[in-house]
């Protein structure tokens, strides 16, 4: 297993070839760089000589017997691949090879349906609901990566519900913050990734993810599923009367209002437009669902850089976190994994 190689390792096993690109060497020689992967983590790889037949054998999603050895380059372990061979695919256990959320999938589940009958507005309820509902097989499944954080099987359902625990204690300090608006963001705000993302088995990006990203994707979906739910009804009332439901804040506004806060937050949780955002935050529920995001996301990325560093050890460089090394601090402490239980939720809510 991946957990168990140090310094030093032979080794003989199988793995998923998760990445594979063909790259020339500074002495412009053709060489693979791999990306190797099992349950238990990922590990970069170095095929220096290439046979007729290793980019087939090699190929993004192939289960391979690996022949090799591991050194440690640059303060991180790396295989230097020396043979492969393709697995019969009837022989294959994906569950050896995907790694999956550190909480069971049913608790997950059981922790959003707590969420849904936590909302107190039926407008914002119904809506959130046909979203989840609507993409709920590949919502439960999906990662919410291809690397660096909630890479694995159910990370987009683990991410989007840590980030509503997350929000669900900021709402209990922040008062002014709309609790339905912020849940109900957590938890689709990364919606469009079941589209951008091919899905949890060798995961790539599809055309529509290359060419639109899931925040465009997921805003152009909420907003096909408020139309269908009548939400935006609004616009087609004269401009007339459509100043004064808004002043009134009536019903047909109300639903109008919730869909448009819930596409802002779509597209600009990436928090800058540098990230992908479309539009910056303008909300106080945009802003905070984009730092409860990026605040996720960083968490986990430094969870893995730490996977295997003993107390006193630095990480190696991390191109997503401005190419800076981490400490480990010796007081470190090793906890459960991320968020909430649901016994924890159901007292919150009593609360």
């Amino acid at each position: 297993m991946i957990k168990d190689l140090n310094d030093g390792a032979q080794v003989y096993g199988r793995f998923l070839v998760a990445d594979c690109k063909k790259c020339v060497s500074n002495s412009q020689k053709n060489y693979l760089a791999l990306t190797l992967q099992d349950a238990t983590g990922t590990m970069e790889a170095r095929k220096w000589e290439i046979l007729d037949d290793d980019e087939d054998v090699f190929s993004k999603g192939q289960v391979v017997y690996v022949v090799g050895s591991v050194l440690l380059y640059g303060n991180k372990l790396q295989m230097k691949v020396t043979q492969g061979e393709k697995v019969d695919p009837s022989l294959i256990d994906w569950s050896a090879y995907i790694p999956s959320a550190p909480v069971p999938q049913q608790i997950l589940e059981n922790k959003l349906n707590v969420y849904f009958d936590s909302f107190e507005d039926p407008d914002v309820k119904n809506l959130i609901v046909k979203m989840v509902e609507k993409y709920k097989e590949k919502y439960l499944l999906w990662p919410a990566a291809m690397r660096n954080h909630h890479a694995f099987v159910s990370g987009l359902l683990f991410h989007s519900l840590t980030m509503a625990d997350l929000a669900s204690k900021a709402c209990k300090i922040y008062s002014t913050l709309n609790r339905d608006i912020m849940i109900g963001g957590a938890l689709i705000h990364d919606i469009g990734k079941v589209m951008e993302l091919s899905g949890p088995n060798g995961t790539f990006y599809t055309l529509q993810g290359r060419l639109l990203g899931h925040l465009t994707i997921g805003q152009a979906e909420l907003r096909e599923t408020a139309k269908e739910m009548g939400y935006y009804a609004f616009l087609g009332l004269p401009k007339n009367e459509q100043e004064l439901q808004e002043k009134q804040n009536s019903p047909l506004f109300h639903r109008y209002e919730i869909a448009l806060q819930f596409e802002h937050i779509l597209i600009s949780h990436h928090g800058k437009h540098e990230y992908g955002a479309a539009m910056l935050p303008q909300t106080r529920e945009a802003l905070a669902i984009s730092m409860i995001d990026d605040f996720d996301s960083k968490m986990l990325i430094l969870d893995n850089a730490y996977r295997g560093l003993n107390p006193g050890d630095v990480t190696s460089k991390i191109m997503s976190l401005d190419d800076r090394y981490f400490y480990l601090p010796r007081s470190s402490v090793s906890g459960k994994p991320y968020g909430t239980s649901v016994e924890e939720q159901l007292e919150d809510l009593k609360k």
